[in-house]
């Protein structure tokens, strides 16, 4: 709905798709470091070499680990932000829907009000009135009338459905956002406590 918003929509995918592949890279990369410094590892330590090789490669290790969990948390985050993104499109494509229904129920409902007001003025008018030719043109004219007031009740029913029905699919996507900001707000804890034990780690090992 807004114009910045519509410029950056069309390489909005483009640029997602870029980020989530290098996203991917960086992780199975920090898997494969993972899988390599554990193997030295082990073999370093069943060796008993030297004490400064066996900590340079526990810290390599312990660097390859962070690097998997950042990458695969960023990963995972990148990929709720995306579900984030679309569910506030979709709440907003409801909340114009939303906006457009009422005023097409309002307009229809004035329209109504108007032919009734119409129909009962010539009810009235034509009332006094005994002759034979008239009276049939007023019936035709007043079936025609009714006839045009029961379509516009049925336009204006069959708005007010979609209206409800609106309404409610509105309900439901604000309902299924502030379920997922409450998640993304839950991995944004773990994420934090989980850096902050990684940046002791490194602290100590530091030490």
């Amino acid at each position: 709905m807004f114009p910045l918003w519509s410029k950056m929509a069309v390489f909005w995918n483009k640029m997602f798709l870029t980020i989530i592949v290098l996203l991917i890279v960086l992780f199975l990369d920090a898997v494969r470091e993972v899988r390599k410094y554990s193997s030295v590892h082990v073999h370093e330590k069943a060796a008993n070499v030297n004490s400064s090789a066996f900590d340079h490669i526990q810290m390599k290790l312990f660097r390859s680990q962070r690097n998997l969990y950042l990458s695969g948390f960023s990963l995972f985050l990148w990929l709720v932000l995306r579900r984030t993104v679309t569910l506030l499109t979709q709440l907003a494509k409801e909340m114009a829907s939303h906006a457009a229904l009422e005023t097409q129920v309002n307009d229809a409902t004035e329209a109504a009000k108007k032919y009734m007001a119409e129909n009962e003025r010539l009810q009235e008018a034509l009332s006094g009135k005994g002759d034979g030719k008239k009276k049939e043109s007023a019936d035709a004219i007043e079936k025609k009338l009714k006839e045009e007031v029961e379509h516009l009740k049925a336009e204006l029913q069959k708005t007010s459905n979609a209206f409800h029905k609106a309404k409610t699919e509105v309900a439901a996507v604000k309902k299924q956002s502030e379920g997922l900001k409450r998640e993304y707000d839950h991995l944004m804890k773990e994420f934090e406590q989980l850096q902050q034990n990684s940046n002791k780690a490194e602290d100590r090992k530091d030490l």
